[in-house]
């Protein structure tokens, strides 16, 4: 496998299309005239992120609820809401698939920001019978994508309950550009899919294996009143300048997280994402968080240096199933299952609610 020798792009990536000098297509086509209509649109965001606050400030007893993972992203949001903008918190962990590095850097920051927080423990068999599924029947985009975007919406709609039931105006979720996917959240979910999309993914009610109990955990706005009105849900890091450095180097220095290993994603993301790496790199031959990064380095909102080292060694305790890469065969004993049956067996968009009009 060849990377970018400027973004670390593999050249298995569909579209990387390199040149003689070892320069990947996203790379030649980056201009600064992209980057200045980024930030164009990046400040518009800004001006509605401050209206949305100052609408929200002082409304009840919580300003904005945060879904807080233990990653440094949604430690360096909090810090920002916190300090820098002196709201009222109140932080919301979904209990599941969390590692002991995480809950480190969560106990952490709540205990140097003084903020109130709420842990929901859902049945693990719900998400072991609901990940060995995916994981047998993913759609064409792999492992990555379905399970990420079943499983997220699950914690998602958790938040936009929880925040209806207490009156909290905001939610705001720490994810750096990129994530989720752009189709589906540019710095907001758009109010039909908050107000009037059912979020049951459609193969899951259509295959039969879930009963409805299981399947109202997804989050459906049509179960309630039709004058509901449901918290706004934003992304600030889609409107304020990111930096994955600025944001790793301010969690430690502030006091949040101990130390740069306890911050980087590598460390502190859900182990299962290790099982899903490991699908991905065999069936496409390239990891899926990949071209992610690949744009933060492009965009010069992460080191080339750094990933250039960490990159292929990620990519080597997946194949290997080594250190951090034994999560891989953990949760393969936990699913019950083999690496055989890790599948690709449905079309693209099987598990995508489709957004009311």
């Amino acid at each position: 496998m060849r990377r970018c020798k400027r973004c670390l792009l593999p050249d298995t990536v569909p579209g990387a299309d390199f040149d003689a000098r070892g320069v990947c297509r996203p790379c030649r086509e980056y201009s600064p005239k992209s980057a200045e209509a980024e930030d164009a649109g990046r400040a518009a965001r800004e001006a509605d992120l401050e209206a949305a606050i100052a609408a929200a400030r002082g409304q009840g007893q919580y300003d904005v609820l945060v879904p807080f993972s233990g990653g440094k992203d949604s430690a360096w949001m909090l810090y920002k809401l916190v300090v820098e903008y002196r709201l009222k918190v109140l932080a919301f962990t979904v209990d599941v698939n969390i590692p002991p590095v995480a809950w480190k850097n969560i106990r952490q920051t709540l205990a140097k920001l003084n903020i109130d927080h709420l842990t929901y423990s859902p049945p693990a068999a719900l998400y072991r019978k609901l990940f060995a599924y995916l994981l047998r029947n993913q759609e064409e985009r792999g492992a990555t994508y379905t399970v990420s975007y079943v499983y997220a919406p699950l914690f998602e709609g958790d938040a936009i309950r929880l925040a209806y039931e207490k009156g909290i105006p905001l939610v705001m979720a720490g994810y750096s550009p990129g994530q989720p996917e752009p189709e589906r959240m540019l710095y907001e979910f758009s109010r039909p899919l908050i107000e009037r999309t059912d979020w049951t993914p459609p193969q899951l009610r259509k295959c039969g294996e879930f009963t409805e109990d299981e399947l109202s955990r997804f989050f459906n706005p049509l179960r309630y009143p039709a004058d509901t009105r449901f918290p706004r849900y934003l992304a600030p890091f889609h409107a304020w300048k990111y930096s994955q450095d600025e944001a790793m180097r301010g969690v430690v220095e502030h006091g949040l997280i101990a130390t740069s290993r306890n911050a980087s994603p590598v460390f502190s993301n859900y182990p299962i994402n290790w099982l899903l790496m490991y699908s991905d790199l065999k069936n496409f031959g390239y990891n899926p968080y990949a071209p992610e990064f690949a744009a933060l380095i492009r965009e010069g909102k992460a080191k080339l240096a750094e990933w250039r080292i960490m990159a292929p060694f990620v990519d080597l305790m997946v194949k290997r199933c080594w250190f951090l890469g034994r999560h891989t065969t953990e949760h393969l004993k936990w699913l019950g299952m083999t690496s055989d049956e890790l599948r690709i067996t449905l079309p693209r968009g099987a598990y995508d609610p489709v957004v009311a009009a």
